[in-house]
């Protein structure tokens, strides 16, 4: 049913309700490794000294897309209502998106650097920036480059988004990875030893995610075959 266009006007648009978190991207299951602060930091935006705008960036697989959605998660907890928006899914929906989403406690937007260089959605960014702040929000942005080097072409739109802080997430080194999958595996209920965990990052795709998935998709064959996840196992699930 279609309401007014006054009444719409004061809704976020219903097509970014369509937009859902994946329910692992979490806090929990988050190697920090050198990324502690920008972890807390998020977490940290509820308090009464927490900083309401956080810009963070990171090459692809370091984990930005993770965060932001973690603190939604967090966020949706601690009983606030918040909106992940990755533009790379957005981009030619187009910035109307972005109107009604300030109402939100916490709006997060990903994939920053996918729209810049775009007159109508750095436009529309800019007048959300505004929004948010008049209301006293919380906004994250989520990109793989600091501000300066985002592209952005419009003045007023680069100074706003260094208006908070801007935290950098740092890639996790090979021995991290050994580790955050042994946190992902925990996490999901099973126990991941070590030398198996190594013999996975050093096979495996060089990023996080993909290892991520790759875990995953092991996960599910050892439950299937009713066998523990041995290097043996791995290599004839994998054909490796």
């Amino acid at each position: 049913m279609r309401g007014s266009a006054d009444q719409r006007q004061d809704e976020p648009s219903q097509l970014t309700l369509q937009v859902t978190l994946r329910d692992d991207a979490r806090f929990a299951n988050f190697y920090r490794g050198a990324n502690e602060q920008v972890s807390q930091a998020l977490q940290g935006q509820w308090t009464t000294a927490g900083e309401p705008f956080i810009y963070i960036w990171g090459s692809t697989g370091a984990g930005v897309s993770h965060l932001l959605q973690a603190a939604c998660h967090y966020a949706e907890g601690i009983g606030h209502q918040s909106m992940y928006l990755p533009l790379a899914d957005l981009i030619e929906v187009g910035p109307g998106i972005l109107e009604g989403v300030e109402q939100l406690p916490l709006v997060a937007i990903d994939d920053l650097e996918q729209v810049m260089g775009r007159a109508d959605w750095e436009e529309g960014l800019f007048h959300l920036f505004n929004r948010i702040r008049d209301r006293q929000g919380h906004l994250l942005i989520g990109a793989k480059m600091p501000p300066a080097q985002s592209g952005c072409q419009l003045p007023d739109l680069l100074s706003r988004l260094t208006w908070g802080v801007t935290y950098q997430v740092d890639t996790l080194t090979d021995e991290e990875k050994v580790q955050a999958l042994i946190l992902r595996a925990r996490q999901r209920g099973f126990d991941l030893l070590d030398d198996v965990a190594l013999f996975i990052m050093n096979r495996g795709p060089r990023d996080m995610a993909g290892l991520c998935r790759v875990l995953d998709q092991l996960d599910q064959a050892s439950l299937k075959a009713k066998r523990k996840l041995t290097i043996p196992f791995v290599k004839s699930e994998l054909g490796w």
